[in-house]
């Protein structure tokens, strides 16, 4: 019966429609648009410039002399037929279509000599790092094809790992393969190098005064992003599943007009920054019917990184992505945490989520600065969601605290992120630990969430925290934990309009002397114990009728 009602109760949120939203000059029925590359039709097969289909012969000058020459004829396509070929890092040209055969995989090398250190960028900071597996800067008219694959070798080769994250047996396994166990006998390296790099703080920081030879006694650690595409115009990824990744799997910095469709990303769930898709600092982007399995964020949306990427300043705007499935990461849909740069005009609609520990993930912390405004989302369907279905958090990884009782605030400052216009409708989640948690800082609350039309089964329901002007209209929470249903703390102008449920010990709690102008309407609380309770300095007429 339960599992009827569930069902009947998606139903009726996905057919109710969501209230007119504009973000700028586009809408739902406007939406931005990304250039597609096209290419000349002249073919260069990488066997006719030497490349074996062995398996063990190094491929590296045999594949790039291809793209050099395509790309000096004036573009076309270079075809990486049936086999298995191996090979180093591959470098993209302009005008180049880089068609992978669907029977075809491309194997990156485990030696490690063949990526040499290069000044990359990490996490939003100019960083050293191995030369990627495939990369591609200041291109234009570029793409990869095909339904082939790319594996980045990064199991076992780059990648370190906890023993918590592996069977027992799967960690004797790895420990007998080499690398090196860390002193408390907890983590993995796979190499001497690695575990160097790890001790020190921000070793991967270039630092002024030293060249990348300073560098080379860790260069284990600095694991390569294995696709990096930065400051390309007129991408397109089309067809190929790119696995087992280094570091990040797919990172698009400073592009324009980037398109992925029915792309596959394959990463194990215990692979450390595993993220599927980094768009950062990105304009006109698409990303549809696409599927992502990642040890990390899923699709991911960043700008830089605290004063260096403000200092960038280049957002990431007009993005679609629509009709695409995540499991098993860390977030299905996120923004942030390096966000510096700022995020707007971003339209999410038609996705699934599978497993994924957050489902709808936005974060930040203080000293990241930049806005993240004018973000639509509709039409998100998620199962086994291992904490919150949704999630708007500007304490990321650091140790948020009580604002009950707090009198003085942190100056807002340039370093002051901000959140705000979220239009998030039709949403149904059949599994999490909390609906939504809502939590911004006492300096600068999340503002002008409007959150429509959804069912969240989840143990517990939701809780606002440091947040202004949030609406939750038609939402029905299905929770185990109902004391309260709803937490509110120093939040004002909270709307709750037709908040469902079955049951509640405590339908609402209000909290904080500074919680104000609160509405409940259109609710059935006879289902309720109580109704309402005011703690730590919250008053009764904090809530208005």
């Amino acid at each position: 019966m339960k599992k009827l009602l569930f069902i009947s109760f998606c139903i009726a949120a996905c057919g109710l429609g969501a209230q007119a939203q504009t973000a700028g000059p586009y809408s739902w029925s406007n939406l931005p648009k990304a250039a597609v590359p096209t290419f000349k039709k002249d073919t260069f097969n990488i066997i006719k410039y030497g490349a074996v289909a062995d398996g063990i012969t190094l491929n590296t000058k045999s594949i790039n002399n291809a793209i050099d020459a395509c790309s000096k004829n004036g573009g076309g396509v270079v075809l990486i037929p049936q086999g298995l070929w191996m090979t180093g890092p591959i470098v993209l040209k302009s005008n180049v279509n880089l068609h992978i055969d669907r029977a075809a995989m491309v194997q990156m090398t485990d030696d490690k000599s063949q990526y040499p250190l290069v000044e990359g960028n990490y996490e939003g900071h100019a960083a050293v790092r191995n030369q990627s597996p495939v990369s591609g800067t200041n291109l234009v008219n570029i793409a990869i094809t095909g339904g082939g694959i790319i594996d980045g070798n990064g199991t076992g080769v780059w990648r370190a790992i906890g023993k918590d994250r592996l069977t027992e047996s799967e960690w004797k396994e790895l420990v007998a393969s080499g690398g090196v166990v860390s002193e408390n006998g907890k983590s993995w390296y796979p190499s001497q190098s690695y575990a160097k790099g790890n001790a020190i703080k921000d070793v991967s920081l270039l630092k002024p005064g030293k060249s990348l030879s300073d560098y080379e006694e860790y260069k284990d650690y600095f694991r390569p992003n294995m696709v990096v595409l930065t400051g390309c115009k007129k991408i397109l990824l089309s067809g190929t599943t790119f696995q087992n990744s280094p570091n990040w799997c797919l990172h698009t910095l400073l592009c324009e007009d980037l398109t992925l469709q029915d792309v596959h990303v394959r990463n194990p769930w215990n692979a450390q920054n595993g993220d599927a898709i980094d768009v950062e600092s990105c304009r006109n982007v698409l990303v549809e019917n696409s599927t992502f399995d990642a040890g990390d964020d899923g699709l991911c949306i960043k700008s830089g990184r605290d004063e260096e990427g403000r200092k960038r300043g280049v957002p990431t705007e007009n993005v679609v992505m629509r009709n695409n499935i995540v499991y098993r990461a860390h977030g299905g849909f996120v923004i942030g945490s390096e966000m510096s740069g700022g995020a707007r005009n971003i339209f999410v609609s038609d996705c699934t989520f599978i497993g994924t520990d957050i489902g709808l993930r936005f974060k930040t912390a203080r000293g990241r600065g930049g806005i993240v405004e004018n973000i639509y989302i509709k039409n998100i369907s998620m199962r086994d969601i291992l904490h919150e279905a949704i999630l708007f958090d500007m304490y990321y990884m650091s140790k948020a605290g009580s604002t009950l009782g707090l009198k003085t605030f942190p100056p807002v400052t340039e370093a002051t992120p901000q959140f705000r216009n979220f239009y998030v409708s039709n949403v149904a989640c059949n599994g999490a630990e909390t609906g939504i948690f809502v939590r911004g800082l006492p300096e600068m609350s999340i503002k002008n969430i409007y959150l429509e039309n959804m069912v969240l089964k989840a143990d517990k329901g939701a809780e606002l925290i440091e947040a202004n002007n949030i609406s939750l209209k038609n939402i029905t929470l299905e929770s185990k934990n109902t004391k309260p249903l709803i937490n509110i703390e120093n939040s004002t102008q909270i709307k709750l309009d037709n908040i469902k449920y079955t049951h509640a010990e405590q339908l609402l709690t209000i909290q904080g002397e500074r919680s104000a102008q609160i509405q409940l309407i259109n609710t059935n609380t006879s289902n309720a114990k109580t109704k309402v309770e005011f703690t730590s300095g919250a008053e009764s007429k904090a809530l208005i009728k």
